[in-house]
Order: C-alpha cells, then sequence, then structure tokens
C-alpha cells in the first residue's frame, strides 16, 4: 500500500523553516510529504492549478497549509478542495502574536483544522489518514505507544523507581 499524501502548502518559501518540520514528523509516522510554494494572495491561478492536480486524484490526501501574517490560504484551500486541510501558521512576534487570528476566524462553511505546532500537524493529518491506511495506523500506534513510555519512564525516573 502506497504511503498516504500529506500535501504541505506554503504562502512563501520564509515558511519552509516550519513546512519542514512538518515534514520530518510526517515521514516518521508513515507519510509521504510534498511541498508547494503557492500564494492565495498573489498566485491564486498557480494555487488552483495545484490544487486541482490533487482533487483528480481518488487517494486519501490531507493538505497543511503553512502562511503567517493574513492566512488566507487555509481559508481557500479549504474551501477548494474535498480532503481535510490543516492550517499550522508560523508563530510570529508581529503585533504580538495577532496573525494567528487570520487562521482562527474564518467565515461560515469553511473549517480548516488549526493546529500551532508543526509535529501535532503531521500527527493530526496521520490520524485522519490512519482511518483508511493500515501502515499509518501501525506507525501511529507505534508512535502512541513511544510518548506513552517515555511519560512512564518519567515517572519512574522522579519516583526514584
Amino acid at each position: 500500500m502506497n504511503k498516504p499524501d500529506v500535501i504541505l502548502l506554503m504562502g512563501s518559501k520564509a515558511d519552509l523553516e516550519v513546512a519542514q518540520k512538518v515534514a520530518d514528523a510526517a515521514i516518521n509516522l508513515g507519510l509521504t510529504p510534498i511541498f508547494h510554494v503557492a500564494s492565495a494572495h498573489k498566485t491564486a491561478l498557480h494555487l488552483i492549478k495545484i490544487l486541482d492536480g490533487y482533487e483528480a486524484d481518488p487517494s486519501p490526501k490531507v493538505y497543511i497549509t503553512i502562511a503567517g501574517r493574513s492566512n488566507a490560504l487555509s481559508g481557500f484551500v479549504d474551501g477548494y478542495v474535498k480532503a481535510p486541510v490543516i492550517a499550522c501558521p508560523p508563530t510570529s512576534t508581529a503585533f504580538g502574536g495577532a496573525d494567528v487570528y487570520s487562521s482562527l476566524r474564518m467565515p461560515s462553511g469553511i473549517a480548516p483544522a488549526v493546529v500551532l505546532e508543526p509535529e501535532n500537524a503531521a500527527l493530526l493529518a496521520a490520524k485522519i489518514l490512519s482511518l483508511v491506511n493500515k501502515d499509518c495506523l501501525q506507525k501511529l500506534q507505534a508512535y502512541k505507544a513511544a510518548q506513552m513510555l517515555k511519560i512512564m519512564d518519567a515517572d519512574a525516573e522522579v519516583n526514584g523507581k
């Protein structure tokens, strides 16, 4: 069975650092990340062309949008595609971090999930795709078991066991 796709859409190349963190976590969870740069504001037709290519393919996929400032990318993609969309906006200190509101406040009928931690965005994508992909489910279960073991080991360590 092919690895499910996670399409990482960046608003600009400046978002590559966050996208790479998402991709690294996605790979560890058995997903195939695919990178694109397309701006809903500046290159809408380019974005539509990219989305049309993926939407024509019936294989399972999740889109993760990574755009800061005025995040039109997440809402645009969510309104255009059938697959789930996860917004993972880069953290910003500009405007006291209020840039995130452009990811949180969406018009009615537009509902991308918003996950601020890149690794957690990949985790949510894996949870979604594990519903239809057994290999992804196994990777997800192994990840969750490893997380549990870390906490159990930490508990034993602080209790001197």
